[in-house]
């Protein structure tokens, strides 16, 4: 069950580094300091900065002008286990992630619930979307400063990130680090630390904004398991 709770928390929370930072919140990034080396003095790579008003701005216009989207992903769990598949979004509500073989997970919302299925088990857990970390992101128009706490906004070698806390999930708050490419500020990953301390990262890539889902995907047969 802690494996289900976990996987439903880090899927749901639409993962760069795989960690969150440990240093202190800071919402400006540190200054660039030269590297010396000996006989001559390099300065490090310039990493483009935003202010971190304009970066939740472009995350909402992001988010908001993309409706659907399909995407491949890779998970990396608590326990370091990798694993990968494929997502599918439809906004508002509708969301599912399909994991490749071998895992037998199945996460899907049908803009009310959430389903969390074991193909294997042939068992199926369902929750209320309220219930999840970012359902926020499932919104027909986001306003992450309206919908969350925001703690922090960074510049990283990775992209833009925005740490965010959400207190009204499954089992308490969870911290939730979105990071955006730094020229289109498309969604690249995600990081979760759940309520029990538990932290997963996942990252998408191909992704598609045009082609609408197979309404079918996000159909959860509650007559199936009982």
């Amino acid at each position: 069950m802690m494996f289900r709770l976990t996987t439903v928390t880090a899927a749901l929370a639409l993962s760069g580094s795989l960690a969150f930072a440990q240093a202190p919140l800071q919402l400006q990034p540190k200054p660039a300091t030269a590297a010396a080396a000996i006989g001559k003095s390099a300065a490090p790579p310039q990493i483009p900065t935003i202010d971190a008003g304009t970066a939740v701005q472009k995350a909402n216009g992001w988010f908001n002008a993309n409706g659907i989207m399909s995407a491949d992903f890779t998970q990396i769990g608590p326990d370091g286990r990798k694993t990968e598949g494929r997502l599918s979004v439809q906004r508002p509500g509708r969301l599912r992630f399909e994991y490749a073989a071998p895992a037998t997970i199945e996460i899907i919302a049908d803009g009310t619930s959430v389903a969390v299925r074991d193909r294997k088990l042939a068992t199926q857990d369902v929750y209320f979307i309220g219930q999840t970390p970012l359902k926020f992101l499932l919104k027909e128009q986001i306003d992450i400063a309206r919908d969350t706490k925001i703690l922090n906004v960074m510049n990283e070698p990775s992209g833009v990130s925005i740490l965010i806390e959400d207190k009204a999930t499954l089992g308490g708050t969870s911290r939730i680090k979105l990071t955006f490419d730094p020229q289109s500020f498309a969604l690249k990953q995600w990081n979760v630390i759940d309520p029990q301390g538990y932290q997963t990262a996942v990252s998408i890539f191909n992704l598609d904004l045009k082609r609408k889902p197979d309404p079918d995907l996000f159909k959860i047969n509650y007559e199936r398991f009982n």
